[in-house]
């Protein structure tokens, strides 16, 4: 086990920043864990198991343990040693998200070879479902998005590709006060996917701006929120899927009163009718259906591409084939968990 457990650790410490990006940032009190926080101690369980599932041993999930699996191939270890280097990687860089151009050839090397080594990938829904957070992407990781792989499919020739990924840059850039947290993919084996795109920004960032304050900081209040989008999937090859866009909306926000708005039922974005508006309307128009295809499947990672070849690494998280429920989040900014978190630290105050 000697030589995963630094990839293991290194991919835990690469979730911290996220479970602090969807969190205020305050020092933890001992309260029951929300939705919002990732799961990095799971993700260190899983990875730690591995070696221990490819020499026979039992697979335990959530404290279960599994039937006995065989041996691994002979070449089983050479893609366990390939998974660690991409993910001591994916460890040091956020994801790719900071990766410089060296670094993404490199990664990029890495999973060719793994997707070489491995017989050929049959990627039945079946097979891949359950619950996948991102590890690594050599794009911007809200393009694994069906809402940004749909648009991505409304492009018809290389000159608009092109201008799509310059528009996604700038998306990114734009947004770039905000921090990206787990982005997660829930997959049924009935054929829908949803995606969680978590993400925080800070309420109050300078408030020398506003009071006769001498303080280059802010106040630890974060703007919380969860981009949630749903696509069918129809498997259309032994490795490819078609998505089918569904709908967009943010869950678990805690902006106070904005939360109540954001909860009907009505406000969701149904891509669909737009889509049949559309049709009914411009004759040039085609409902987007982009393809996936996943290059590389074993009962950890998961590597899939898009139309594009952008790469997309996911480790399986659990079998759970249910979307996170944000209802538990609170709207008060994290102005709650901040005096909880006072008292516990400070005041020490209890009834």
């Amino acid at each position: 086990m000697a030589p995963f457990r630094p990839a293991a650790t290194l991919l835990a410490a690469a979730a911290v920043p996220a479970v602090a990006a969807f969190t205020t940032s305050h020092a933890p009190s001992a309260r029951p864990a929300t939705p919002l926080r990732a799961t990095e101690e799971f993700q260190r369980f899983l990875l730690e198991e591995r070696l221990a599932n490819e020499a026979g041993a039992p697979i335990r999930v959530n404290g279960d343990a599994k039937a006995t699996v065989a041996a691994a191939p002979v070449d089983a270890s050479q893609n366990v040693a390939l998974q660690n280097s991409i993910l001591r990687v994916a460890a040091s860089t956020d994801r790719g998200q900071y990766a410089k151009p060296a670094q993404k050839e490199e990664v990029a090397q890495l999973i060719a070879d793994l997707e070489s080594n491995a017989p050929p990938c049959e990627s039945s829904l079946a097979k891949s479902a359950g619950t996948w957070e991102l590890l690594y992407s050599n794009t911007q990781l809200f393009r694994s998005s069906p809402f940004f792989l749909a648009g991505r499919s409304t492009c018809k020739t290389p000159e608009q590709a092109q201008q799509y990924d310059w528009f996604c840059n700038m998306h990114r850039a734009a947004l770039a006060i905000s921090t990206i947290g787990v982005v997660r993919q829930v997959i049924s084996g009935g054929g829908n996917i949803v995606n969680e795109f978590e993400v925080n920004v800070g309420a109050i960032p300078f408030l020398s701006d506003f009071l006769p304050l001498w303080y280059s900081g802010g106040l630890p209040f974060t703007i919380d929120g969860a981009i949630v989008s749903t696509a069918d999937a129809t498997q259309t090859a032994a490795n490819e899927w078609e998505l089918y866009m569904d709908t967009v909306e943010i869950k678990g926000s805690n902006i106070p009163l904005l939360r109540n708005v954001l909860d009907l039922e009505n406000v969701k974005l149904s891509s669909r009718d737009l889509s049949q508006l559309l049709e009914e309307n411009v004759s040039e128009y085609e409902t987007p259906k982009p393809v996936l295809r996943t290059t590389y499947l074993d009962d950890h990672v998961r590597v899939v591409r898009d139309e594009d070849s952008n790469v997309f690494v996911y480790g399986r998280v659990s079998d759970s084939e249910e979307p996170t429920d944000y209802s538990g989040v609170l709207a008060d900014l994290g102005v709650g968990s901040l005096l909880e978190g006072f008292n516990d630290a400070v005041t020490k105050v209890y009834l």
